[in-house]
């Protein structure tokens, strides 16, 4: 909200380039500021005159929340109190932000004096402010589109929404083309049934191309289908810098222990850092190690979603009172709370994407005529290639982004739920209402009775079960919910967000008595972790946690209990949903980067060194070329391949890849993906075969339809899809499943589907899922097709250069304990010789 002053010119206040003029009290409160009404400002509050949707793209710094909230401040200033009813609502991607735009709206109020009511409603405002908020709801109520969701499948959503005049939907690039913004994109469009004169107003960061979120903010049923554009001015360029510290560039590894000492100096010359990871794991890690050589007593905080939410509170409110030098965070903070004094961003670890690095980069500065400082710290040498592409793209101005997507069934099965808790609707209404929404626009009819057919019935194959049936036909052909039971199932389960089975981690003992674990004693919740990580651990087990070495005591039902623990060996906690693939764009131009021999001499000497080793002892791809080289070594055959599409899609490739491999007589014994390549190994060699036809594109045929019929990661997309859906409630009257008993529900269900309804609507759903997520078969495919008769084959007599960082990935897989820095390090010393002999 707050808004910089702007030193470019004098400020008189209530002028403005093109004459617009701020009524009173407004334009004193800016001029008292020294502030002027910045040109896109002025723009925002015309749209607002002329009753226009639009969609403002401005860089963090520019007043692009106050933009956004003034013409609603204006109107509402205006307008007779008795006369009100919910004017505003804001829906914001966090929680945490809806909270600071309440905190940070109330400061221009209160000194205007304005009589404006502004409320915040999350999943933590308490039930007699929600029920009060239904019968007098604020000027401005501030929200998520979870808690939007809830209330659209009330009652009395036609009377609390009925006069409402703009929608304000904040971080709009980080919700569209997610379930949660398909769940959101429904909403608005209810919103405009039920307040048909209502404007949208969407507020984002810099995109590619805006047009799908213009049209996002619309009816696609009516008109020309896209909001106006109001586009910020932009700023200085942000300064970033690839930070390659001595001695060395590590081969492999992704903790960034080499760089720890560099980064806490420059923690020391800044105001304030947030040091970005993109793990949790990376996170304990980096903040373990920055508060072990803290001998100044600087004030350093670890923020990530698995920490206990007062934790979290606490920091951010530190933050926010400027009482911190330093955050280590993961995406948690990547979104706009407004934290006026950081002035330093470091990214540990490659950024994934050129969007997301700028993301980043905005949260520090907010200041648009200054620079916005940032530091990347590759972990590795391939990293170091990712990092370089990324700060070269920011510098240049090239983003990437996902085109649009269809919206999710699962999301649309919910939504069906939803509105028939609301009111009973007849499915032809509901249709054009659902179709009005952009991600929605293409629903074919037959897809959207499907959906409908699933609330009703739960599908073919299951409608002889009543537990699955949550709306019913009225005999004048409206669909209304089934019971009131049903209606509160909804309200128990609603919403996209869909964490892994977790275990809540507690500060306590597990007394022991003639052999069996005693009633737990303590309980102080640190946080969650996730279920498969506990199944590792034993009693007495050491791991990082909140910044913290504890030692496990034991299990209780779904609480993980703990003691601290003075043990610098300790297992790294790590959360699986936390990784980000590398970019398709981002992607293609690491590849182009490493075939243009020209472009080496911006690397680091030791990474330009690597690949002029690499030239000579084996080949350097062309940027559309797919490089695979096979040799043996310790009494194994190994196939490297180096697609550089990401981990997710060479997932996938390998366990295709060793299918192939098996029905060869290869017997391979596993392969290991990384961002940048994928390595497999088996007892015989492979270097007769034919390696067109081992990666032709026939692979995602009958191959890739058997190995999903059965393959876990397909069983786990479905079951998020059927919680989505509500076939599988997470949440129960009295009750609440643990994650063993959802997997295991979810499991039996797809079996059943899978064999008596192959079409269903669900494993549709999950299909798509896979598709585009967990396996990213849209991008393997993509890479398929890439390299068609563009393969070069190397059978080399050793490993090559960039198989070694990939052979250390493979040696990281398959060593564990205390020692296996050491074993890491000897290996590393072995690659390396064998690969400089001549």
């Amino acid at each position: 909200m707050s808004q910089p002053i702007d030193r470019s010119k004098p400020s008189r206040g209530r002028r403005h380039t093109d004459e617009t003029v701020l009524p009173r009290p407004f334009g004193d409160w800016f001029a008292a500021r020294g502030w002027r009404l910045r040109d896109h400002q002025a723009q925002m509050i015309k749209k607002a005159e002329a009753e226009r949707s639009c969609l403002l793209i401005a860089p963090t710094g520019g007043g692009k929340t106050l933009a956004g909230f003034l013409p609603s401040l204006i109107d509402l200033a205006k307008a007779p109190r008795n006369q009100r009813r919910l004017h505003t609502l804001y829906i914001s991607p966090l929680k945490a932000l809806a909270v600071d735009i309440a905190r940070n709206l109330s400061a221009p109020i209160e000194e205007m004096g304005l009589p404006i009511t502004v409320e915040s409603r999350t999943g933590d405002t308490s039930s007699h402010a929600r029920s009060r908020q239904r019968t007098r709801p604020p000027d401005i109520l501030l929200t998520t589109p979870e808690q939007l969701s809830l209330l659209l499948a009330h009652p009395s959503a036609d009377d609390f929404f009925g006069g409402l005049q703009t929608i304000i939907l904040d971080e709009l690039h980080a919700l569209a083309g997610k379930k949660r913004g398909d769940l959101l994109a429904l909403g608005l469009a209810r919103l405009r049934r039920l307040a048909p004169g209502v404007r949208s107003v969407g507020l984002s960061a810099t995109v590619h191309d805006p047009v799908p979120l213009q049209r996002y903010l619309v009816d696609q049923g009516v008109g020309e289908g896209v909001a106006d554009l109001v586009l910020g001015q932009g700023g200085a360029a942000p300064a970033v810098r690839v930070m390659t510290p001595g001695p060395k560039i590590p081969w492999s590894g992704h903790s960034g222990r080499h760089a720890f000492s560099q980064i806490y100096e420059a923690i020391k010359t800044a105001t304030t850092t947030l040091i970005f990871t993109n793990t949790r794991s990376q996170a304990e890690v980096c903040f373990a190690e920055l508060w072990r050589m803290n001998d100044d007593g600087l004030e350093i905080a670890l923020h990530h979603g698995s920490l206990e939410r007062g934790q979290r509170e606490r920091v951010e409110a530190a933050m926010a009172a400027g009482g911190l030098r330093a955050v280590v965070c993961t995406a948690t903070l990547d979104l706009g709370i407004d934290w006026g004094g950081v002035d330093l961003v470091i990214c540990l670890g490659a950024p994934k994407g050129s969007a997301r690095l700028v993301q980043r980069i905005g949260r520090a500065n907010h200041r648009m005529d200054d620079p916005s400082q940032a530091i990347l710290v590759p972990t590795n040498r391939f990293e170091v290639l990712e990092c370089v592409a990324a700060k070269e793209a920011v510098d240049e101005g090239r983003l990437d982004e996902s085109p649009p997507t269809d919206g999710a069934l699962d999301v649309l099965c919910q939504h069906i739920w939803g509105m028939a808790c609301a009111e009973p609707f007849l499915p032809d209404t509901l249709f054009e209402e659902v179709r009005a929404a952009a991600p929605y626009a293409q629903l074919p009819r037959a897809l959207f009775d499907q959906a409908l057919d699933f609330v009703a019935t739960g599908g073919y194959a299951m409608r002889a079960y009543d537990r699955y049936r949550r709306i019913v036909r009225q005999p004048d052909g409206r669909m209304r919910i089934k019971d009131p039971r049903t209606a509160q199932l909804y309200r128990m389960n609603a919403g996209t967000i869909i964490d892994n089975p977790t275990y809540q981690v507690r500060l306590g003992r597990m007394p022991v008595r003639n052999g069996r674990a005693g009633k737990p004693r303590g309980g102080r919740t640190m946080g969650t972790v996730e279920e498969w990580f506990v199944t590792q651990l034993a009693p007495g087990d050491t791991f990082l946690f909140a910044g913290e070495v504890v030692r496990l005591e034991g299990v209780h039902d779904m609480d993980v209990y703990v003691s601290r623990a003075p043990d610098d060996e300790a297992k790294i906690p790590s959360w699986q949903g936390a990784k980000f693939p590398i970019s398709s764009f981002l992607a293609g131009r690491v590849r182009e980067m490493v075939s243009d021999q020209s472009t080496w001499h911006r690397l680091p000497t030791e990474v330009s060194q690597w690949l002029t080793l690499q030239q000579r002892k084996s080949f350097i791809p062309a940027a559309d070329e797919l490089l695979i080289e096979t040799f043996a070594r310790g009494g194994k055959h190994f196939l490297v391949c180096y697609p550089f599409d990401g981990r997710l899609a060479h997932q996938s490739l390998g366990t295709l890849l060793t299918r192939r491999l098996e029905r060869s007589g290869l017997e391979p014994l596993g392969f290991c993906p990384t961002e940048y390549a994928l390595s497999i190994w088996m007892r015989q060699d492979p270097s007769d075969l034919s390696m067109e036809a081992l990666f032709d594109e026939d692979m995602l045929g009958d191959d890739l339809e058997i190995w999903l019929a059965d393959a876990q990661l397909m069983k786990r997309t479905f079951r998020h899809c059927a919680v989505i859906a509500g076939m599988i409630e997470r949440h129960h009257p009295g009750a609440e499943k643990n994650g063993r008993q959802v997997s295991f529900s979810a499991s039996l269900i797809y079996d059943v589907l899978r064999e008596h309804e192959p079409d269903h609507i669900l494993l549709k759903a999950a299909w798509t899922d896979a598709a585009s997520g967990f396996l990213d078969i849209k991008r393997l495919a993509a890479l398929l097709a890439r390299i068609k008769g563009r393969l070069v084959h190397r059978a080399l007599p050793r490993v090559s250069p960039m198989a070694v960082p990939v052979m250390m990935e493979v040696g990281r897989e398959t060593v564990a304990g205390s020692g296996n820095e050491a074993i890491l390090a000897a290996l590393e010393d072995d690659l390396l010789a064998e690969m400089m002999a001549d």
